[in-house]
């Protein structure tokens, strides 16, 4: 016996006066669509081209597409439940494309799927799959977005989505309806022009909402900057950062209108989440709305009406927003380039941003300590200096050489190298990378800074470095590229990892919760090496919020240095999360982390967990291991 499948019922013929009013429809839909949707391309054409950016090699660009785009990837692993939904949803809309072109066709006449052929049999049972799917998916979302409606979604209901969701959803359903009817019924003809009538009024309304990241999110991921937080270079000495409009990038004013608001910037960001002014989605939304209002080439600054100063130097740049991002906006460049635009006009006044410049302008290091603090602390503890013979420069940063826990660390981990028989030594005069500055926006002072290290590097022959600091890793291995070529530098995680089969391991039941730190994971994706690390010294145990969804400890971005916060802390927030774990010790790999950690523990008297990196969690198994600076 045979089941006969039912077959997709379309209208036979139109009158010519249905062929004329359908023709007529669609180039009205059209029309209206491109009113809008015209302007808006000519606001991202007519702002400033990228100075950096280079459309090849084209290989990632092809393969961020089809992992991000065509396969929905990043939006199903970072929110899996909504994520699939949402997949689903677009997932039909590409199986609809070759559906809605004949669906057009038909109404003039000129169909070229037929139901009783092979291919369009197939095709047609392969799109109400997905028309299943997409209505499920699409229904969800609704209920989602206004029945149980996440915070960070914000309190302002979109009745425009909401219209939009029923568009989809009748599209869908007029189709799959379509599959129970025969072509003579006349009901045949009302889903039909249902159907038709759906297309033609979602048309002219994407441009009008959220929903004109269907049409751009995919430029905007293949148009990526090719690099996690890149901050670009400046063009010229005319330019000062994202002062005006004037200075919007072509790429900067793609994101602005690619953004869906689906605020997982803000579910993940530490600012918006302790209470502080900052939401990276308003932040974006605030260039859009500076773009409709006035457009790229206005003189209007972009802090003030638009979005806050106070918001944009709360960024910790842990990168966070931009790593959960589904559409491809890059937050940090935006950030950090309205932050260069306050301050390289002098727009930003704070005394503790004052006081760092100025540390670093006159001295060496971020903490504004006196150089021979450094010397002392190399000579006690009788540090090698560098000469272009050992296989390593070991770099202390700011942290490790002016900090006592940084010193701390830093003593251990060159007891970790002595046993290993690795060569190594420290330059005689070291300054700070420019971390800070570069995140902060001082782009003068980043400048004087790299360009003195790089210069110090060459003479001394330095060709490996390692560090403890992620920050200064990152800073000397991109940050530095644009005013020479550093030499290679690795994190001490690294190296570690690399060296442990050389290393004792004093295996014990103690508890070690290991914490991310956001330039160690995020931005190098270094994940496995400081977790082999830990195991070797204990039980490891994970935090809620790990690995690349780690909690920011609130140092970044130069915010060490600039006081104390406004709402809750960061640091104490993510310090309550670690102790939650039970775990007798903390384990980190940033004297930044540490350093953060080390206060917000303070309230926790004899009770809190040890704080030990991880160079002190391998030295411990060493010979004479007592015989190290007190912990």
């Amino acid at each position: 016996m045979t089941i006969l499948l039912p077959v997709l019922a379309e209208p036979q013929h139109f009158a010519v006066a249905e062929r004329v009013l359908f023709a007529v429809l669609a180039v009205a839909s059209g029309w209206m669509f491109w009113r809008r949707f015209g302007p808006i391309l000519k606001k991202i054409l007519a702002s400033k081209r990228d100075q950096d950016f280079r459309l090849f090699p084209l290989g990632k660009r092809v393969w961020d597409f089809f992992w991000e785009v065509l396969c929905q990837a990043k939006v199903i692993r970072q929110r899996p439940l909504p994520g699939l939904a949402h997949a689903f949803v677009f997932w039909g809309f590409c199986a609809f494309a070759l559906v809605t072109l004949n669906h057009c066709a038909v109404g003039l006449g000129i169909g070229f799927l037929h139901p009783d052929g092979v291919f369009g049999r197939f095709y047609f049972y392969l799109a109400a799959a997905f028309a299943l799917a997409c209505a499920v998916g699409i229904a969800g979302l609704f209920v989602r977005r206004f029945l149980v409606r996440p915070r960070w979604l914000g309190a302002k209901l979109s009745w425009e989505s909401g219209f939009i969701a029923l568009l989809i959803f009748l599209l869908m359903v007029t189709y799959l309806g379509a599959f129970f009817l025969s072509d003579a019924d006349a009901a045949t003809r009302t889903l039909w022009w249902i159907h038709t009538l759906c297309l033609l009024v979602f048309l002219p309304i994407i441009p009008h909402t959220k929903h004109l990241h269907l049409v751009l999110s995919p430029a905007t991921v293949f148009l990526s900057r090719g690099g996690f937080s890149k901050i670009p270079p400046l063009a010229g000495d005319e330019d000062f950062g994202l002062v005006a409009g004037t200075d919007l990038t072509q790429l900067a004013s793609l994101q602005a209108y690619s953004c869906v608001e689906c605020g997982r910037c803000t579910e993940h960001c530490p600012a918006a989440n302790t209470g502080k002014v900052l939401n990276p989605k308003e932040v974006v939304l605030g260039l859009r709305s500076y773009l409709n209002e006035l457009g790229p080439g206005s003189a209007e600054t972009l802090l003030g009406k638009y979005n806050s100063q106070e918001a944009v130097f709360q960024c910790t740049t842990c990168g966070s927003c931009e790593f959960q991002c589904p559409v491809g906006i890059e937050h940090l460049p935006i950030l950090i380039g309205l932050r260069r635009g306050a301050v390289n006009t002098g727009a930003w006044e704070d005394d503790h941003g004052a006081k760092l410049f100025l540390a670093l302008e006159r001295g060496s290091n971020a903490l504004g300590m006196s150089a021979t603090e450094r010397d002392k602390f190399v000579q006690k503890l009788e540090l090698p200096i560098f000469d272009g013979t050992q296989e390593y420069c070991l770099w202390l940063g700011c942290m490790g050489g002016y900090d006592p826990k940084g010193r701390e660390i830093i003593a251990d981990f060159a007891r970790v190298m002595r046993h290993l028989g690795t060569s190594f030594g420290v330059l005689r005069k070291e300054k700070c990378t420019g971390d800070p500055v570069r995140r902060l926006g001082n782009d003068l002072a980043f400048q004087q800074l790299a360009e003195a290290n790089l210069e110090a590097m060459a003479q001394n022959k330095v060709k490996k470095i390692v560090s403890i600091c992620p920050h200064c890793v990152r800073t000397i291995q991109e940050d530095w590229k644009e005013y020479g070529t550093p030499p290679e530098i690795e994190h001490h995680s690294e190296f570690l990892a690399r060296h442990l089969s050389q290393l004792p391991s004093v295996q014990t039941n103690e508890t070690i919760v290991f914490h991310d730190p956001c330039y160690l994971g995020r931005y190098r994706e270094v994940y496995d090496e400081p977790r082999a690390v830990v195991r070797a010294s204990g039980h490891l145990v994970e935090a809620e919020r790990h690995g690349e969804r780690s909690f920011c400890c609130g140092a970044g971005g130069g915010l060490a240095f600039l006081g104390e916060e406004t709402g809750e802390r960061v640091s104490h927030v993510r310090a309550k999360e670690l102790v939650e774990t039970g775990a007798a010790t903390i384990g980190t790999a940033c004297p930044f982390c540490n350093s953060m950690f080390r206060d917000a523990l303070a309230s926790k008297g004899e009770g809190a967990p040890r704080l030990l990196d991880i160079a002190q969690l391998t030295a411990r198994a060493l010979p004479d291991s007592t015989n190290t600076m007190n912990h």
